[in-house]
């Protein structure tokens, strides 16, 4: 893609005052892992890389199935049965064919979270379940890495900065993990489809901003509950 094609994908970002052709150059610079190719991570991709972040990798070690197709929007009928990861490689790719998007389809584990999150700037979070986000924490802290975080239940969504220039991270906000035999989830709780969409654009939009070095959240989570709009911001 020549130059001036280049130009005319981005302008629309670029001729903001705060992100200009500098600003542009960033994005192309960064290495985002998105961890976790469903509900959150599928908006998350869409947005990173249309932006033209650079360098984006996907871990996800499951495959798609029918009861996804409802929020993850990546994916069709014609995907079920194939790995998440691999399929949302191919599809990020031809959103934008600019960037270098690679495909992790393995399950973090204390094994491997060390090998794989050190080669990226930024780590966002989209994962399920509190063993995963507890792990990405800590290796996040322990190898200084900003980590962007979101969950969702229900009509309920979670987000948060964690670890960005030393601000405090998940740990200081709820010191340890709850029992998974007690914590709910979408598998039994349920999800409104288009709820994972919003929380996850707004990850998207932290995750810009702190590669454009741009105000983002510290120490603070928002609250937000799509049923009636109410909008928390908690300061920990």
């Amino acid at each position: 893609m020549s130059i001036i094609q280049e130009f005319l994908r981005y302008n629309r970002q670029t001729i903001l005052p705060e992100i200009g052709d500098e600003g542009q150059e960033k994005l192309k610079r960064a290495k985002v892992l998105v961890i976790g190719a469903g509900g959150l991570g599928c908006p998350v991709l869409q947005y990173l890389s249309t932006a033209g972040v650079g360098y984006i990798g996907i871990m996800d070690f499951d495959r798609i199935e029918i009861h996804n197709l409802h929020r993850q929007i990546l994916y069709t009928e014609n995907e079920i049965g194939q790995e998440k990861a691999l399929v949302s490689q191919e599809v990020v790719s031809k959103l934008n064919p600019l960037i270098e998007v690679v495909a992790i389809p393995e399950k973090l584990t204390a094994e491997n979270a060390v090998r794989i999150i050190e080669h990226y700037d930024i780590v966002v979070d989209g994962s399920d379940n509190f063993a995963t986000r507890y792990l990405v924490n800590d290796t996040c802290v322990q190898h200084g890495k900003s980590l962007v975080y979101g969950s969702i239940l229900k009509f309920d969504g979670q987000i948060a900065v964690f670890n960005h220039k030393e601000s405090k991270n998940l740990r200081d906000l709820f010191p340890e993990m709850p029992d998974p035999k007690e914590a709910p989830n979408c598998n039994l709780n349920g999800v409104l489809g288009t709820l994972p969409g919003i929380i996850g654009t707004m990850m998207a939009q932290e995750t810009l901003k702190l590669i454009l070095e741009l105000p983002t959240l510290k120490n603070e989570l928002i609250l937000f509950n799509t049923l009636n709009w109410s909008f928390t911001k908690l300061n920990f």
